[in-house]
């Protein structure tokens, strides 16, 4: 409340009112949308190069402006927090994943308070703030039905939120929330992610102009597209039957080839060699070719079924007389990925948990690539062609992982469409150049916290100039050890092996004014500029909280709660009607012996259902009741291992208990007892030890996807459940993720 000024007398006839005026943004303002694509290639749109039918993206660029040196910091997470803030990644405590908290500064997980977001910002300057689609910068272990909400868009600046908070979901079956609670699945036929988030794009839009037509709005538009699972209608999959039976080594030479002709890539570029990690499609078997055909098929599909919907919400704004004045935004998060391994996979928590994948048995499912089923992500040769012309994929700070597309369109204020601009930036640029845009200076304190100063470097200047030099001058790059330093127009880069001392890195040395794809490595040539450069990278990783270097992957994956967090605990006890719980953010049973003990009255005949549930068709465990006998199945990434009770539940309150005993690192052995009594043995002869599965838990019932075959979604428990206690043992191991990893190997 801001100070009064009026007077206050004994009466109303002695007093002056004073009325608070709202912020209102200054005239003229546009409206912002955002739209953020997830591990789409730089190569990937067909306004970039590709032949995968974009037109409504690229109606975009036409009416707008391409961006062909736009970075981003290689990872989803990051990327947003730089995006959302106009700040470095490791400044506001978001090195990697939303998903980690390793203690330090710079990795917290969380976006500080000393970061204000740009809907923060532009909510206090008289926009509506408005977000849908994917979240991920809300810490995993605080997305429970009790929070932390802190994180949450809604505690962010954000007045309306629908999506999903995580790192990746089924487009089919996705975890759902609205503003700040979840909500359940919508079971229409045909339901897709992608269509239901520009359903409530359109319908917050429609809603704030109705009420506020004079008020601009900030749209914040994530698709989980096209993260994996790579899942669409199969109309969309079936328009690209056979358009890359030729393999990725000729898809990328057409794709290469458009970009020259386009002007994408400037004249003198030389497409970098392959990947080491790539077969030649020459070398392949026409199983092979014709598995990792049908992969690229559905990423096509979802990419195009997403052009669509995008058409959608832009021809709404176009209906409702908003897409003249609407300053857009289109990006991608990172480069292509490689997590679909050399093989692909029909199942992507494979890839999490280091699962060998089988060529053979991929092919006997192949119908089931982008389907309910299906939880599919292409081979690497594919995120290579996606990420031409340059080198390596998401996760690196090499082109193929830090140069992405970037198209900005504004009608009433870019008059040079379809133009190509050339000048570096970063992601941090974008709130800087929306502040500039729309008027607003980014705080000096905001709610009473001091704020960081802004990092980025507006791009505005760009539109009306496409000849000018960047603006920008320096900007460091850092995930998972993997280093890089930008500095006018020179590029120092180094590719880190994981386990491997730091100071053994090899920096390599690019001139990327002459050397596009990074494919000429001056670091002998010119060893004092190199030297310079790496200086340079220390000096703006003290700056920035990048330090401690840490290259742990399995280490941060099995770390233990953090202390004090909900997690934190050795017993959980779950009632029935309990919303749906995150993957994340639920009992983690990993690695570790537990107990499962439920209270429960099978009294009426037929009883059934689901007592516990954690994941769904791509992995994970349930305990529940069928044919009177208790059950508990463990989803091994699709293998399975069943084990139900030797007798028949009796009538009566009773409990119900599945214990899991460790017995050694990769399996285990499972009793089921009733009141106490031994009712049924077996054993679990792999665990998963990184990722169950990408659905969470639920009580009661299974509402996404079933994790058995032997029952259909949600399966709910018909007698009485009283609660579900899950305990934790003491036999969790010390993690050695070197050790893990090479067991994983053997095995």
């Amino acid at each position: 409340m801001g100070e009064f000024a009026g007077v206050v007398g004994r009466t109303v006839a002695e007093s002056r009112p004073h009325f608070e005026t709202p912020p209102t943004a200054p005239p003229g303002s546009p409206d912002v949308l955002v739209i953020v694509l997830d591990d789409v290639g730089f190569a990937q749109l067909g306004c970039f190069g590709s032949t995968i039918a974009t037109p409504h993206m690229d109606r975009l660029a036409a009416n707008g402006l391409r961006y062909t040196n736009f970075h981003t910091t290689a990872l989803c997470s990051p990327t947003r927090a730089c995006l959302l803030t106009g700040r470095n990644h490791h400044a506001v405590g978001m090195s990697t994943l939303a998903n980690w908290n390793t203690g330090f500064p710079g990795s917290r997980g969380h976006v500080r308070h000393e970061a204000a977001t740009l809907a923060e910002m532009l909510v206090d300057a008289g926009y509506n703030t408005m977000a849908v689609g994917k979240w991920h910068l809300t810490p995993t272990d605080h997305q429970t039905p009790a929070g932390p909400y802190d994180q949450w868009p809604l505690q962010r600046g954000f007045e309306r939120y629908y999506g999903f908070l995580g790192a990746a979901t089924s487009q089919w079956h996705p975890e759902l929330t609205y503003d700040n609670h979840r909500i359940e699945t919508p079971t229409r036929p045909g339901y897709h992610l992608t269509e239901d988030v520009v359903d409530h794009a359109i319908e917050f839009v429609r809603d704030q102009i109705s009420a506020a037509e004079r008020k601009p709005f900030f749209l914040y538009t994530a698709f989980g597209a096209c993260h994996d699972p790579h899942q669409a209608p199969q109309e969309f999959i079936d328009r690209y039957r056979g358009a890359f039976d030729d393999g990725w080594d000729r898809c990328r030479e057409a794709w290469f080839a458009r970009q020259q002709a386009m002007g994408v890539v400037p004249p003198g570029t030389v497409l970098a060699e392959r990947n080491p990690d790539v077969r030649p499609w020459a070398e392949l078997g026409p199983d092979e070719r014709r598995l990792y055909a049908r992969f690229q098929e559905a990423f096509a599909g979802m990419l195009e079924h997403t052009d669509h919907h995008i058409g959608r919400l832009l021809a709404y704004l176009d209906e409702v007389g908003r897409l003249e004045n609407t300053l857009v935004v289109l990006l991608s998060d990172n480069g292509a990925s490689s997590e679909g391994t050399e093989f692909g996979t029909l199942n992507c928590v494979r890839y999490s948990n280091r699962i060998p994948e089988d060529v053979a048995d991929n092919l006997a499912h192949i119908d089931e690539i982008g389907g309910p089923r299906g939880y599919n992500n292409y081979p690497t040769g594919w995120a290579m062609a996606g990420n031409t012309p340059g080198r390596l994929y998401k996760q690196y700070t090499h082109g193929g992982g830090v140069r992405d597309p970037l198209v900005i369109s504004w009608r009433a204020g870019i008059g040079d469409t379809g133009g190509v601009r050339t000048q570096f930036h970063h992601v941090n640029d974008i709130v800087p150049t929306i502040l500039e845009v729309v008027g607003v200076d980014a705080p000096d304190t905001y709610r009473g916290v001091p704020q960081l100063p802004v990092h980025g470097t507006s791009l505005a200047y760009t539109f009306a100039d496409a000849g000018t030099r960047s603006r920008k001058h320096v900007q460091y790059f850092e995930m998972l050890g993997h280093r890089a330093i930008w500095s006018d127009g020179w590029k120092a880069v180094a590719r880190h092996v994981q386990g491997e001392d730091f100071d053994d890195d090899r920096w390599e040395l690019y001139d990327l004014e002459h050397d596009f794809a990074e494919t000429l490595d001056l670091a002998a040539q010119e060893p004092e500029r190199l030297r310079r450069l790496v200086e340079l990278w220390w000096a703006e990783a003290g700056r920035y909280d990048v330090l401690p270097l840490d290259d742990r992957v399995v280490e941060r994956r099995l770390a233990p709660p953090v202390p004090g967090s909900l997690r934190d605990r050795d017993t959980f006890t779950l009632y029935p009607g309990i919303p749906h719980i995150g993957p994340e953010s639920a009992p983690d049973t990993r690695n570790v012996s537990h107990a499962i003990r439920a209270e429960v009255e099978p009294a009426a005949h037929g009883v059934e259902g689901v007592l516990l549930a954690f994941g769904g068709y791509s992995g994970g465990y349930s305990l529940y009741v069928k044919d009177g006998r208790l059950t508990y199945e463990y989803n091994h990434a699709g293998t399975r291992v069943r084990v139900s009770s030797d007798v028949l539940l009796g009538p009566g309150w009773t409990t119900a208990e599945m214990r899991f005993t460790r017995s050694d690192d990769t399996g285990g052995d499972v009793e089921l007892l009733v009141d106490g009594e031994p009712v049924g043995t077996g054993r679990v002869p792999r665990t998963m030890p990184f990722l169950l599965s990408l659905e969470g838990m639920d009580v009661g019932c299974d509402r996404l996807t079933p994790v058995s075959d032997d029952y259909r979604s949600p399966f709910p428990f018909t007698g009485g459940l009283r609660r579900v206690t899950i305990t934790l043992g003491a036999d969790r191991p010390a993690v050695d993720g070197g050790a893990l990893t090479a067991q994983l190997a053997r095995d």
